[in-house]
């Protein structure tokens, strides 16, 4: 799955232009010196024998469109206080570098102020009253917000509410004859149904794109509860919480983010979907917090080879349990790490984003149906859900960052498939920089030419679980193998921690090759 830090999520603070130019030289147009007499060429029999009449299917224009809706969507400039560490250095959201003040202005030995820098992003009217959608990461930090409406007006804005779950929010302006627009909710978008986004790309404002839905239920997210839908109208920076339209002016998503390479548009485009956006919207238009079910797993979709090395079949469909949280409403349930998840509420779950969103639309107190593989044998789980935390309570517990990768400790290790693995000693944990938080037996060495070479292992990788079985030490690890051949597997699940975090990784068997 792609991470949150693989896109562009932030509002813009700097405009970068690209221009061709030629000195002195000859541009060479594609197809400028064609044989006019070239043979098995096409002509394209224009509709109604107009040369500028689209194909059947194709709007006119979109300019009718764009009036209609152009109104509802809105400029959202933003002041946001940033954090300005020993030096007198900060960081600008959406820029690569840190920007230095400067002599004089936040230099050791004066008294420091509060460092602000604007952003800016989009919006749109969902009621004639002033309510306006945008999306959570626009205004998550803001002091201050400012809306800029088509018309030219600038009103100040309040923030009524936020879900960062979908990265979505809730902002007001005074006033009482707003134009606005709706979601679709009933009628879903098809991959190649006509859109049109609208939007403040780099502070420009005003700014209409075109395009088509690329994909649906994109698992992107790495919360869980958004499955976007791709589109490959032009976004950019500062499209964020604008919308996206269908044909008919209605709001089928709220852009949220892109996935590019480069930091701008390369057609690939993401929208959270009106009907996730309509619930969110409405409950937080109300003052209501938005609470989640909660039961406490940590879930990983696995990759075919993955399934295949657990005993199941390639095309497997479920969740791997992966962690579960000590005393929480799944452990005092009885589900346990190695579990594979297949249904929620009697409803089958493909992945582990299926079953956060599933988990997530229960009510705080509600029962949830967990039916789980466990040795074979299908089980029913009822888990009394809790409140979900917020991320940063979830994550605090994450370990920290980590160096590189040690080098090898020769004459102290036990060779397995390729690997070879010591258990982790405090010398072990200070030589590769492992905290004591994780636990395992560390790799010092990896034979040359062994399936686990050819997968990327290195010394000071830690394998944390096998087959299923947490691992402290190589015999732990011997016996995992073991049981994974008995069985009758070309392969075995490791669980493997890296300084980059924690992958499964099927590692072929050498006599299987």
């Amino acid at each position: 799955m792609l991470k949150r830090k693989e896109f562009i999520l932030g509002a813009a603070a700097g405009l970068t232009l690209a221009a061709a130019a030629t000195a002195g030289g000859v541009i060479n147009w594609p197809g400028a010196h064609a044989d006019p007499q070239a043979v098995n060429r096409l002509t394209p029999v224009p509709a109604n024998g107009n040369s500028f009449s689209p194909p059947p299917g194709a709007p006119n224009s979109f300019a009718n469109i764009f009036e209609q809706v152009a109104p509802a969507v809105v400029q959202i400039d933003v002041t946001v206080k940033v954090e300005q560490p020993q030096g007198g250095a900060f960081q600008i959201p959406g820029l690569p570098f840190q920007f230095v003040p400067p002599q004089g202005r936040g230099g050791q030995g004066e008294e420091d102020e509060p460092q602000t820098t604007q952003g800016a992003g989009s919006g749109f009217f969902i009621s004639q009253d002033g309510f306006i959608v945008t999306n959570n990461h626009v205004v998550a930090d803001a002091t201050e917000i400012k809306v800029k409406m088509s018309d030219g007006r600038e009103l100040p804005a309040r923030l009524i509410g936020r879900d960062p779950g979908t990265d979505l929010a809730v902002i007001k302006v005074e006033g009482n004859d707003f134009k606005y627009v709706s979601f679709e909710e009933t009628a879903q978008p098809r991959v190649g149904d006509w859109v049109i986004a609208v939007g403040n790309p780099f502070g420009l404002g005003g700014t209409a794109t075109a395009g088509i839905v690329s994909a649906k239920a994109r698992d992107i997210d790495p919360s869980g509860y958004n499955d976007y839908i791709q589109i490959d109208a032009a976004i950019n920076r500062g499209n964020s919480g604008g919308p996206t339209f269908d044909i008919y002016g209605r709001v089928i998503g709220v852009n949220s983010a892109i996935y590019s390479p480069t930091g701008g548009s390369v057609g690939i485009g993401f929208a959270i979907p009106a009907e996730t956006a309509k619930s969110i919207t409405e409950r937080l238009m109300r003052g209501q917090a938005i609470e989640r079910g909660y039961v406490g797993l940590g879930l990983r979709s696995l990759s075919p080879d993955s399934w295949e090395a657990l005993g199941q079949p390639k095309d497997f469909k479920g969740a791997y349990v992966e962690t579960v949280t000590e005393d929480g409403p799944a452990a005092r349930a009885g589900v346990k790490v190695n579990d594979i998840l297949v249904a929620v509420n009697g409803e089958a779950i493909d992945s582990s984003a299926e079953a956060t969103r599933r988990v997530g639309a229960a009510k705080p107190g509600d029962t949830i149906r967990l039916e789980v593989i466990r040795d074979g044998r299908r089980q029913t789980l009822n888990v009394r859900s809790g409140v979900r935390p917020s991320d940063e309570e979830l994550n605090a517990g994450e370990e920290g960052g980590s160096s590189a990768p040690g080098q090898a400790q020769p004459g102290q290790s036990e060779t397995i498939e390729g690997l070879a693995v010591t258990p982790l000693s405090a010398a072990a944990r200070s030589r590769f920089n492992i905290p004591e938080s994780v636990n395992g037996v560390v790799i010092t060495n990896v034979a040359q030419g062994s399936s686990a070479a050819r997968l990327g292992f290195q010394p000071g990788f830690v394998i944390t679980r096998a087959n299923g079985r947490a691992i402290a030490s190589a015999a732990d690890l011997r016996t995992a193998v073991q049981e994974a051949k008995s069985a009758g597997r070309p392969s075995i699940l490791l669980f493997v921690r890296t300084p980059q975090g924690t992958s499964p990784v099927p590692l072929r068997f050498a006599t299987e090759e």
